[in-house]
């Protein structure tokens, strides 16, 4: 099936007027953060007697104070008041801002310009929980993923060009410090024009009451979300994103300088390539998650962020240029593009690892409380990122390098991703299922869109090769529960990964029929709770890639529990190294070859009283055809 580019969304109402109001603001936030800190850094004994890193570490935390203080509130009035006006009321907060720090670049007033500097946070605050709330409004769920990647590129490229030009007009001394001032101000305007056209939002929960004291909304509105596991454990791993990137980004100033030896220049490279690494990282995701939310990428991500962190600690010190150099002469020196690629990297990885976090985060909350769960997790960001300031600040005062803190935040990423996978196995999951789909096979969904997006159902399925269930959980657009043998559950690296993604053991009767009966009990609970559950009804693996005769097992489920039942054909791994084929195994294996083609077919949903056996095998057989 084709479908349509994610660009075409930018031509719509819908999105187009939206993401320039969004991207005009992440320009003009860092355009104004970026040119207060350059000047601090390369000019300033004008200004302030402050050390240039410790300024370089502070401001970004301030920019981020508001948001500790104030997400709840701001989560509350996104799901009161229409998003549109909401919209355009804080552009027009932006305008002010902008004309009171023009103020304070004029006269050199360096008070009124860190107060602008929080001004701005407060502006961004106000605009995060609308961000992410607003797309599930519009875009429909397969163009969540495309619509979340622009967004995100979208951000990216606007703080890269915030920075760029901030970064350039300070450069022209006196007179760049007034086209800052101006700049600021004129871009503000035309982001407030850019939210007229926003299209009407209404709010999902207008009879909801402010609770106007933050800490008190801040406790509840993260104990709501702690409610969802699988979504707080996300809103975790992106706050975690954040103090990364915050903790990398906060050093570029002076590892540009002190340790590269460049001019602005430089800095600016540096924040160039990142940006663009993550702009194509959070387009790449659309491409490489299939239209759908894949959440397997995130331990993509999360790999790349550790292993070029700790490059770009080894690439930094095998930099050994120590005279002062502009972009040319930098990119000559041995070494140069090693650390370029390394930031690069980065980038492109940390796409992988946001996109879709924020993806599931919008689809698995409750939809009337979106905007607080945003509020929540720009609450759990302001934190993190306010510790990687402070923690930056103790490493320097105990004497850290800048490209030992590189490697520390890449040590404490591999850390912290590995705690988090352990606790949501559905990641790693995803992960050996997008693995195993994107190298040793070319898998092919056939009206996948007739799995549930909510509710019970049984999936049945029949059972080709020892990889059946990952490829079924790949191409589900949410978690199954799989009936699987119960010596399974013995392997040592298998058993884990199939205990903690909650697989229900099952043995035949004569073997334990203990165990059989407590199956059929944890499956009735799980279809009770509304989850899917997938059985494979011939009980074994098929060791001619026939469909043998299906058990009675899915009567006995249905009789217990009555829900829809989904059947489903995989087609082409009959004959792979991971079936029971025994018959010139690697003859056949070698002559499909890597990248193999396989196909998933979904049918239409059989009502629990027409869903007999032997009905079941003949629609599984249908939607097979002639493949093995």
């Amino acid at each position: 099936m084709s479908h349509t580019s994610q660009f075409s969304l930018m031509t719509q109402r819908r999105f187009g007027p939206f993401f320039w109001t969004q991207f005009l603001g992440a320009f003009n936030d860092n355009l104004f953060k970026t040119a207060l800190i350059v000047v601090l850094t390369y000019d300033a004994l004008s200004w302030t007697t402050m050390s240039p890193s410790m300024l370089s570490n502070l401001i970004p935390g301030l920019f981020i104070l508001p948001y500790v203080v104030l997400s709840a509130t701001a989560g509350q009035i996104a799901d009161k008041v229409e998003k549109a006006r909401l919209s355009r009321f804080v552009k027009a907060l932006e305008i002010a801002i902008m004309g009171v720090c023009a103020v304070g670049w004029l006269t050199h007033t360096l008070w009124i310009l860190i107060a602008g500097i929080v001004g701005m946070g407060v502006h961004s605050t106000l605009f995060g929980p609308v961000k992410y709330a607003y797309l599930p409004q519009h875009l429909k769920q397969e163009e969540l993923v495309g619509g979340n990647g622009l967004i995100e590129m979208g951000t990216f490229v606007g703080i890269l060009l915030g920075q760029v030009t901030g970064t350039l007009l300070v450069a022209y001394g006196e007179m760049g410090v007034e086209l800052v001032a101006a700049g600021a101000l004129i871009t503000a305007v035309i982001g407030w024009l850019a939210s007229r056209g926003i299209p009407l939002s209404p709010a999902p929960a207008p009879e909801l009451r402010i609770n106007w004291n933050p800490i008190t909304e801040s406790v509840r509105n993260l104990s709501y979300s702690r409610q969802n596991r699988t979504v707080f454990l996300s809103m975790m791993g992106n706050s975690w994103f954040w103090f990364y990137g915050a903790m990398v980004l906060a050093q570029f100033p002076v590892y540009a300088k002190d340790y590269l030896h460049g001019d602005q220049r430089v800095f600016m490279l540096l924040l160039t390539v990142f940006s663009v690494g993550v702009g194509v990282g959070s387009l790449l995701c659309e491409k490489l998650s299939g239209r759908k939310v894949e959440i397997g990428l995130v331990p993509f991500g999360s790999i790349g962020l550790s292993v070029f962190g700790i490059d770009l600690y080894f690439a930094s010190l095998a930099y050994t240029n120590t005279a002062a150099v502009s972009v040319a002469g930098f990119l000559a020196q041995e070494g140069a593009l090693r650390i370029l690629a390394d930031i690069v990297l980065l980038g492109v990885f940390g796409g992988f690892f946001i996109v879709p976090l924020f993806a599931l985060i919008q689809t698995r909350c409750d939809p009337k409380h979106v905007s607080r769960t945003i509020a929540g997790t720009n609450i759990l960001n302001a934190l993190f990122m306010v510790a990687s300031a402070g923690v930056a600040m103790v490493l320097l005062s105990a004497g850290f390098t800048i490209p030992e803190i590189f490697l520390t935040t890449a040590i404490l990423n591999a850390l912290v991703a590995l705690y988090i996978f352990s606790l949501v196995p559905e990641f790693l999951m995803r992960f050996l299922a997008w693995l195993l789909i994107h190298t040793i096979h070319r898998v092919r969904t056939i009206d996948t869109d007739r799995i549930p997006d909510e509710g019970p159902a049984v999936l049945v399925c029949n059972h080709v090769s020892y990889v059946d269930a990952i490829v079924i959980g790949a191409a589900s657009p949410r978690p199954i529960r799989f009936v699987m043998d119960h010596r399974i559950f013995k392997l040592p690296l298998l058993g884990w990964i199939f205990r903690t993604a909650r697989a229900i053991p099952i043995a035949p009767a004569k073997e334990d029929p203990w165990l059989m009966e407590k199956a059929f009990v944890d499956i009735a609970h799980a279809l009770h709770d509304g989850d899917l559950v997938c059985i494979f009804p011939e009980g074994r693996l098929t060791s001619t890639g026939d469909v043998a005769e299906f058990r009675g097992g899915i009567a006995k489920i249905l009789e217990r529990t009555p829900v829809p039942v989904i059947p489903m054909a995989l087609r082409g791994l009959w004959g792979s190294l991971l079936t029971r084929d025994k018959t010139n195994v690697f003859e056949r294996s070698f002559t499909r070859g890597l990248r193999s083609k396989l196909a998933l077919a979904v049918g239409a949903p059989v009502a629990p009283q027409e869903a007999t056996p032997e009905y079941l095998r003949e629609r599984v057989l249908a939607l097979r055809g002639d493949w093995k």
